[in-house]
């Protein structure tokens, strides 16, 4: 990616309506710039306001990164990493990480010691836990795909012991559930605004979606949910965050014409693209204001200041 340069003209050509409710997003002096690269494949940022940096995973290269928003340096914040994948953060500001190596879900205390959150239901072991968020009840929920047991690049191959479900960490009891089952290979996860739907990606369906599920009051999944966004025979959504006004900026890829991030609104609706060099996986907001889309790329980390925020927690 060392030919990639930042344009020089605003607008950046590289930010593209594809209808004219993305035009209030777009900010005519802001344009895309690259923050760092050097990674297999990036996944899982995760902003730290209170720090003003940056943390994310380089999977197959078994390290999380952090970067400094105040010196735009780049160091190692974890390695080996357990070939950690998604992260976010809980309601208390602790670093909740993927990792496929161990199989787990973990939590990063105040100290640095490391909590097992679950790693395992029902006594068999997990299969390579992917995304999470964390609801503002303290729950938390996870993907589970096998992506990291298939081979010994991502983690480690090995026999999958449950199907690929998404699971739910009750944050008072520690109990486990399976809130969802039968999502081939579910992926990136997030809240609406509100909390009352949830968006999973089903990243190995023909062509991959993104499916919406109704919430309970109580924060339990209502039904099979229903398909909110078709991706079409190449689409390739990966991990995504919803900002304040409901859109969905997700990771996006697979050809020169496609990779970036597809902005669609809460009604599944395409609105807009940010065009970039390489394959995005996942995303999400950040800055004094929340409104620095960071965009971890295949080997790139990218930045894109826009006019929306992105939820709390998310």
């Amino acid at each position: 990616m060392s030919e990639w340069t930042p344009s020089t003209r605003y607008p950046d050509p590289c930010i593209v309506s594809l209808d004219k409710r993305f035009d209030k997003y777009r900010l005519p002096l802001a344009s895309v710039e690259r923050l760092h690269s050097g990674t297999r494949w990036a996944e899982g940022p995760v902003w730290f306001g209170d720090a003003r940096c940056l943390i994310w995973s380089d999977v197959p290269g078994d390290c999380m990164y952090k970067w400094d928003e105040e010196t735009g340096q780049v160091a190692p914040f974890r390695k080996p990493s357990n070939n950690a994948n998604g992260n976010t953060r809980d309601r208390q500001g602790r670093l909740v990480t993927c990792e496929h190596l161990t199989r787990r879900v973990t939590r990063t205390e105040y100290d640095g010691t490391i909590t097992v959150i679950c790693d395992n239901y029902e006594c068999k072991r997990l299969n390579s836990p992917n995304d999470v968020v964390v609801k503002s009840d303290g729950s938390i929920w996870f993907t589970d795909p096998r992506f990291g047991i298939l081979s010994n690049y991502e983690g480690e191959i090995a026999d999958s012991e449950l199907p690929m479900n998404v699971y739910r960490v009750d944050g008072a009891s520690s109990a486990v559930t399976i809130v969802t089952d039968g999502i081939n290979a579910p992926n990136g996860l997030a809240f609406s605004p509100d909390e009352t739907k949830i968006y999973i990606v089903e990243s190995r369906s023909e062509p991959r979606r993104i499916l919406v599920f109704d919430l309970t009051e109580d924060g339990l999944i209502i039904g099979n949910g229903k398909v909110l966004i078709d991706s079409g025979p190449q689409g390739t959504p990966d991990g995504f965050r919803v900002d304040i006004d409901g859109n969905l900026w997700c990771g996006w890829g697979m050809s020169p014409e496609l990779d970036g991030v597809r902005v669609f609104t809460a009604g599944g609706e395409p609105i807009g693209h940010i065009s970039l060099p390489e394959r995005c996986a996942n995303v999400c907001f950040g800055g004094k204001k929340r409104n620095r889309l960071l965009m971890a790329a295949a080997h790139s980390l990218y930045s894109l200041y826009v006019n929306t925020q992105g939820v709390a927690g998310g």
